[in-house]
Order: structure tokens, then C-alpha cells, then sequence
């Protein structure tokens, strides 16, 4: 561990819930128990999800410590510990490394059938409330406590930890969105929302082959940035519709992905798909929101809608991949919205909110 902590005892900032101040704790430093790893935190960025919470659009068990993308050393392994990653490389104390979201048992009906995303004993890191012995379960500490059933990835030395962090969310959310949407070399992709996700997305189906990348996104300073990452036209949502069939014979998007969270979003994107043509619906993680749709319109175009919540390691393992290709491509470096210690925390998630559309890292 850091050798500035003394006593055994390491800094965690708790949550309480909205309007609640984060809560600087420190907490005794677990030792690891069977099947688990501790990790030394070197970076964490704040997702978007994170601001939901903090703003109280969405509700999290509390007390908990949030912050799910994250990057750290490997302190200890405990009994039965892995000892290689998801790559099938060996293991060992100081390697950089991030991990899965979330941890699943590979066991249970959904694991079995290639979802352990939606485990029936699922733990999700950033997103459970602490307990005496588990405080340490969040990215916004000195240390990360990894729980059996979490896939680990170690990271090469050119990645950044900035750049590395929003891998385990942002960038495996899009691998696996691309996942479902299967072959794109040759295609039209149409992406709505031009954020992280959205960027990211423009970029992969580039390196993908995809032939043509249409981004579209309400505000329309993203213009630039949906360029420079990819996309070949940038619209805005008046013009989704017109510029994709205009692009296609009047066809409509070969694929369709929404990132925005917007539920007329969502309308646009299975709008634009053509027929017989597949939509990956990926951005609306809060309920509320309602889509209308012709049942009649949906047999008759052939459509494919695929819904996709948080991913498989599979995907965390691509996202690192793409991300250690896409060094150089695209100008991921342009995402980074600024570091600040984890004392500094409130100020941080303050500086998140005022930067949309960037990643703001929080280094213990």
C-alpha cells in the first residue's frame, strides 16, 4: 500500500445519499479472504451514472462508496485468488490491472446463458452499500477489496490511467454493444448521443470498418468531436432522419446505437434503422421514459432491437484491446476532464457536471 498510510487503516469517501456530503472515513485496510484480491487505487473516473446518483435521479444503497471505473495495483492475493487475468496472463503483486463492473458467480441460469451481467447472486462495484469487514467495495478510495467472479484485466504501460479507467464501463458498454450488433465492415452506423459512449462508439465502428458513421446528439458544439473520433456527418436531431436517408438511397442505417438516454432517442434510432436492419439501445439506465411503436411497423421493416445493460468480461477485455490500438487514431486524450485527490472529491464531481461529455478523474 501507499506508504504515506499508516495504522493499517486507508481513506474512503462514503456517500449518503442526495444533498449528503461525501464523508472522508477511514477504515481499517482488509486483508484479503478466499478468492479475493486487494488492489491499491491509483485513478478513478466519475461516470455518468455516478452523477445520476450523486444528483438523486438514481437511488443506490446507502451508505456506499460509488466509482466503478477504475485502474489500481494488486497489493495481495488471497487464498484461491486468480492468478492470471482474463487474457490468460500470469498474475502478480504491483501489476497494474482494472476489473469487470460487476462480479458474478458463473453458476447461476443467467451465467449459463451467457449473461453474467444479470448474475442471480450479482455484486457491482460502486453500487452496494458498505458493511464491517467491506467497506472498501467503490472506486472513490485508497484501496479496492475485489471480490471472487471479477475479471481482471492487466493493463500495458501505454495506456494512461486516465485513459485506461472508463475501459471498465464506458468503452466495454460499446464493445459489447457492438457484440450484439454483430459484423459491421461495409455498414452504415447511425449512433445517437455524443458523449463518452458515443464518441467511443463513433471511433470503434471506424476500426471496425464500418463504411459510413453518422453521430447525432442535441448539442451542437459536439460537432467537432464526433469528427475528429470518427463519424462522417454530425447532426442534429432535425436532421437525423433526412441526413441518414440521404446517406443511405432512403434505406435507413444499416445500424442504429442510442447512447443518450433519451427515450425520443430511442424513437429516432429504430426510425432510422432500415429494414431488416438491427438497433442497439444501450443508453437509458433510469425508468420514466416511454417509446411508442406500430407493432405492425416492427414485423413488417424485420427489425432487430437488441437492449443492453452493462456487459460480459469478454468485453472489458476488447475495450482494453481497442483502446490500446486506438492510441493515436483518435484523440482520446481530449476526453480527460482534469484530476483531483480524493480529498478534493466534492470539487470533482462538481467539475464532472460543468464538463459533459468528459471523464474526471479522482487519484487517491
Amino acid at each position: 500500500m501507499n506508504t504515506e498510510r499508516t495504522g493499517g487503516r486507508a481513506l474512503a469517501a462514503v456517500f449518503s445519499g442526495h444533498r449528503h456530503p461525501f464523508h472522508l472515513q477511514q477504515f481499517p485496510i482488509p486483508s484479503p479472504g478466499r478468492g479475493e484480491v486487494l488492489v491499491d487505487i491509483t485513478c478513478s473516473t466519475i461516470c455518468g451514472s455516478d452523477l445520476h446518483t450523486w444528483h438523486g435521479r438514481r437511488q443506490e444503497p446507502v451508505p456506499c462508496v460509488l466509482g466503478h471505473e477504475i485502474v489500481g495495483r494488486i497489493v495481495a492475493f488471497g487464498p484461491g485468488a486468480p492468478q492470471i487475468d482474463l487474457r490468460g496472463e500470469p498474475l502478480l503483486e504491483g501489476d497494474r490491472i482494472t476489473w469487470t463492473l460487476a462480479a458474478s458467480c458463473g453458476e447461476c441460469f443467467f451465467c449459463h446463458r451467457g449473461l453474467p451481467q444479470k448474475c442471480e447472486s450479482l455484486f457491482k462495484y460502486g453500487h452496494s452499500a458498505i458493511a464491517p469487514g467491506r467497506e472498501f467495495s467503490g472506486g472513490f478510495a485508497e484501496c479496492c477489496l475485489l471480490t471472487p467472479g471479477t475479471g481482471i484485466v492487466k493493463l500495458p504501460d501505454t495506456l494512461s490511467d486516465a485513459m485506461a479507467a472508463p475501459a471498465n464501463c464506458a468503452v466495454a458498454t460499446v464493445a459489447a454493444a457492438f457484440r450484439l450488433a454483430g459484423p459491421v465492415e461495409g455498414a452504415t452506423v447511425a449512433i445517437l448521443g455524443c458523449g463518452v459512449l458515443g464518441l467511443t462508439a463513433a471511433a470503434m465502428a471506424r476500426e471496425l470498418g464500418a463504411a459510413e458513421v453518422i453521430s447525432c446528439d442535441l448539442d451542437a458544439s459536439r460537432r467537432n468531436a464526433a469528427l475528429q473520433f470518427g463519424s462522417g456527418r454530425f447532426c442534429e436531431p432535425a436532421g437525423f432522419l433526412p441526413d441518414t436517408r440521404d446517406l443511405t438511397a432512403g434505406r435507413g442505417a444499416d445500424l442504429t446505437m442510442e447512447f443518450s438516454g433519451s427515450a425520443s432517442a430511442v424513437s429516432a434510432a429504430l426510425t432510422a434503422t432500415r429494414t431488416g436492419g438491427i438497433s442497439v439501445i444501450a443508453g437509458t439506465t433510469t425508468p420514466g421514459g416511454k417509446v411508442e411503436m406500430d407493432p405492425n411497423d416492427l414485423v413488417r421493416r424485420m427489425l432487430t432491437i437488441r437492449g443492453l445493460h452493462n456487459y460480459a468480461p469478454e468485453d472489458l477485455l476488447a475495450a482494453v484491446d481497442f483502446l490500446t490500438r486506438a492510441e493515436g487514431l483518435f484523440p482520446f486524450a481530449s476526453l480527460d476532464g482534469g484530476a483531483f485527490p480524493l480529498a478534493e472529491i466534492t470539487s470533482a464531481f462538481e467539475a464532472a457536471n460543468d464538463r459533459p461529455g468528459r471523464r474526471v478523474s479522482i487519484t487517491p
